[in-house]
């Protein structure tokens, strides 16, 4: 049989195209931390300005997340997803020939606009075409994905732009793009029916849904206590990785350790393997056990604890470091099992829009955490450089990374909440 023909085999293929734009939406989105010292030398920019330029990309991604699960529950993965992945090339092209701040600002928030609405697309996609006993592994291992974009733009970035500059390197990572989003295009379609193959037992039929029935939906999302709870449980886990991996990671280790940025950018190299590895294996646990709750509370606490290395200790030994940025990076998988949750509770018609919304939380904690944590920095600014590095304070960054841990331990009483609740309807 034909592998585009085959619905288990078709999905496969389509999914991959969807991945590897999302592969290099978490490229664009990480790869401030490894160009930071550049940016600050062609922009002029202070810690806050940094951190904003970085957290422009999130802003319109938070802000899109919602109508993003509308066009997906409407429209569907194949224009959603093509549509987006051509934009997010366009921003990629414009990012690389800025001659300005505010022309990078917009060109990074141009970035956003189209990466915003691939996650979503993804996961619509898996809920049409993965049985539900399979839709958290999917979650994790498109979680995976995120992990193997963040490798990529650690060490590897680190290295490319040192060898052909930034500019020329996110201008071919426009390129890519824009043959990705024309293989999603080719490949993707709403279900297996819509494109004209057989269905996949045990799959749900996805019904059409009306204007009205959505506007139900999001009613009814705005009410619900568990989505609030979820959505600070991911504005936590996903605010706090996407800081320490895409922004403060790696100036941290080389002002307080004194390395320059590439043998640095290893840690945040390792913190990247463990988003590798995380989400899928948590996942699939999660899978395997029937449950979803009891994982994600037991991981986010745990995460809190790893991230707490910094704050408690200011220089602990690097290998102390390296431990606890892997840690926090296989335990970001914890964090993505409340999209499993808050879909299941809703109906298959509005996976979409439930996933979004809580999706949308996360990508506010990217956009206002390292915003605020260079705001803390900047009130212990040295007035030196290390590397090319803005320096400030030990106790600065004690500080910085004490607001990611303690916004960390606050998603861990949320979960907790979650359990207590969940455990009041069982009785």
């Amino acid at each position: 049989m034909n592998v585009l023909s085959d619905p288990t085999k078709r999905r496969w293929l389509a999914w991959a195209a969807l991945a590897t734009v999302f592969l290099l939406v978490n490229l664009h989105r990480l790869s401030t931390a490894v160009i930071s010292e550049e940016l600050t030398v062609d922009f002029e920019t202070s810690a806050a300005q940094l951190g904003t330029l970085h957290a422009s990309f999130f802003l319109i991604y938070a802000a899109i997340q919602i109508p993003t699960g509308v066009l997906a529950d409407r429209l569907g993965p194949r224009y959603v997803g093509s549509i987006g992945g051509i934009v997010l090339s366009l921003g990629a092209v414009g990012f690389a020939l800025s001659g300005s701040y505010l022309a990078a600002f917009a060109s990074r928030a141009l970035i956003g606009l189209g990466s915003g609405v691939i996650f979503v697309s993804i996961l619509r996609f898996c809920a049409n075409w993965y049985r539900p006993d399979e839709f958290a592994t999917m979650t994790g291992l498109t979680g995976s994905i995120a992990g193997l974009g963040a490798i990529l733009a650690t060490t590897p970035l680190a290295v490319t732009v040192g060898q052909f500059g930034w500019r020329s390197t996110i201008l071919a990572l426009g390129v890519v793009g824009t043959v990705a989003a024309g293989a999603v295009f080719v490949l993707a379609r709403q279900s297996p029916a819509a494109a004209g193959l057989e269905p996949i037992e045990g799959v749900p039929e996805q019904p059409d849904i009306t204007l009205a029935e959505l506007g139900n939906h999001l009613r009814t999302l705005a009410r619900d206590l568990d989505q609030w709870l979820l959505s600070i449980v991911f504005f936590a886990g996903n605010g706090a990785m996407l800081t320490l991996v895409g922004m403060w990671g790696v100036p941290y280790i080389v002002v307080v350790y004194e390395l320059d940025v590439t043998t640095a950018s290893y840690f945040t190299l390792l913190a990247s393997v463990g988003v590798l590895l995380g989400p899928t294996t948590i996942g699939w646990f999660s899978d395997r056990i029937e449950r979803r709750l009891l994982p994600m509370t037991v991981g986010i606490g745990l995460f809190a604890v790893a991230l707490a290395a910094v704050p408690v200790f200011g220089q602990p030994p690097l290998a102390v470091v390296a431990v606890s940025y892997l840690a926090c990076g296989f335990l970001f998988g914890a964090a993505m099992l409340s999209l499993s949750v808050v879909k299941e509770r809703y109906p298959p018609s509005a996976s979409g829009i439930a996933t979004a919304t809580v999706n949308t939380a996360g990508f506010v904690g990217g956009t206002i955490l390292p915003t605020v944590m260079g705001i803390a920095l900047d009130a212990y600014q040295t007035g030196e450089t290390v590397e090319g590095t803005v320096a400030y304070t030990e106790f600065g960054y004690r500080i910085a990374f004490g607001i990611l841990a303690a916004t960390v331990a606050v998603g861990f009483c949320c979960a907790c909440w979650l359990m207590v609740r969940e455990r009041a309807r069982s009785q």
